[in-house]
């Protein structure tokens, strides 16, 4: 008995060496294999990162853009002529908060009137429309369907003749 078990005992000893030397082949491919795995991960969460970063800066991109879409919006139907101009001047100083946006945007209106159109066209010096008459001037309300086609005639010589002198600054 003793034999057997002194047999029993060498071989569970060369069993585990055995085991211990396939363990230790295999443990540098499992090795090498954890390290690409780490590698490609960290990729992932590296290129997860850039992707959560750039999505960041298009939502602040779109907001901003809706955000002067809204005050240029705004500027337009409080009448301003020009918007661009008016916009410029107060893109920074209003807040987020469209009601907000609307009493600055009319306030800031009502004190600069020269971004409005003028109220009256021309100014110091500005002469009235000069009417040249050809014999027959037509006016905009003889202007119908159904007109004779004399009538038709005399209505493109009329706008021929207006645009001409318009053209040489008459």
């Amino acid at each position: 008995m003793a034999e057997s078990a002194d047999i029993q005992g060498i071989v569970q000893a060369v069993i585990k060496e055995f085991v211990k030397a396939e363990q230790s082949k295999a443990e540098p491919a499992y090795k090498a294999e954890l390290v690409e795995e780490r590698r490609k991960r960290e990729r992932l969460e590296q290129r997860v990162n850039e992707l959560v970063a750039e999505n960041e800066r298009s939502r602040v991109k779109a907001e901003e853009a809706e955000r002067s879409a809204a005050i240029r919006a705004e500027l337009q139907k409080l009448g301003v002529a020009k918007v661009d101009l008016a916009y410029k001047a107060v893109k920074d100083e209003i807040g987020p908060d469209t009601a907000e946006m609307r009493d600055f945007l009319t306030r800031f209106v009502w004190e600069n009137p020269e971004l409005l159109p003028a109220r009256l066209a021309g100014g110091s010096g500005a002469t009235a429309g000069q009417r040249i008459s050809g014999g027959g001037a037509i006016d905009v309300d003889q202007i119908r369907p159904g007109m004779s086609e004399e009538d038709k005639e005399r209505v493109r010589k009329e706008i021929a003749k207006v645009a001409s002198q318009t053209l040489r600054g008459m």
